[in-house]
């Protein structure tokens, strides 16, 4: 009996230990991803400079040739701040990916043009498939004269864009548009991963 006994006490302390281990897990993971939500907040409620040299609008899906929503959304607020900035260029940036017709750039051209931004205005950066890539590569297009940028992106990508291009040594502010509401808690998910990628790979040095 007291060997019974013994065992039973045994096992009720470590399924003690587990579920104390269990919370403090489930407690910071709930607070780091606080602690990210917190960062994005805060990138999209920064002051909006008027006159920017230029945009840079990031991809987003499109579906054949029409653009996602989320997608549309980010030519909706690139082209309501160029027709208000009239001197502000734009860099529209997105290859071609599985189950797309033409180039996230191409999509987002088209639909800057048919909200009566001039076509002179846009130049387009059509390889890049990484968040990453859209940057670098887009940073080769930025006018020598230019000093001031804004990336456009749906508001839960803006944090981690602006830190990417700060690493490339771009001074830039983000443009926030909004999430499609379908989409908020995945997009939101996916993001807190990204970044936490983005972390771990500064952190190594890749």
């Amino acid at each position: 009996m007291e060997i019974i006994y013994d065992k039973n006490m045994k096992r009720g302390k470590i399924l003690k230990r587990t579920m104390k281990l269990s919370c403090v897990i489930v407690i910071a993971v709930l607070g780091y991803f606080g602690f990210l939500h917190m960062k994005i907040q805060e990138s999209i409620r920064q002051q909006i400079p008027e006159n920017a040299d230029y945009l840079m609008i990031l991809g987003a899906r499109v579906k054949g040739s029409v653009p996602s929503l989320s997608l549309q959304y980010r030519i909706d607020k690139a082209a309501e701040y160029l027709s208000a900035n009239k001197h502000t260029v734009v860099i529209v940036s997105g290859g071609k990916g599985p189950g797309e017709d033409i180039s996230e750039a191409k999509a987002m051209q088209q639909g800057l043009i048919a909200q009566g931004i001039e076509e002179a205005r846009i130049m387009m950066e059509d390889k890049s498939t990484t968040t990453h890539e859209n940057i670098v590569f887009s940073k080769e297009l930025i006018p020598d004269t230019a000093a001031s940028g804004l990336i456009v992106s749906n508001d839960f990508h803006i944090y981690r864009a602006v830190e990417i291009a700060k690493k490339e040594g771009l001074d830039m502010k983000g443009l926030p548009a909004k999430t499609p509401k379908v989409s908020l808690l995945k997009s939101y998910t996916r993001e807190y991963l990204a970044i936490t990628k983005y972390y771990l790979t500064g952190l190594i040095g890749r």
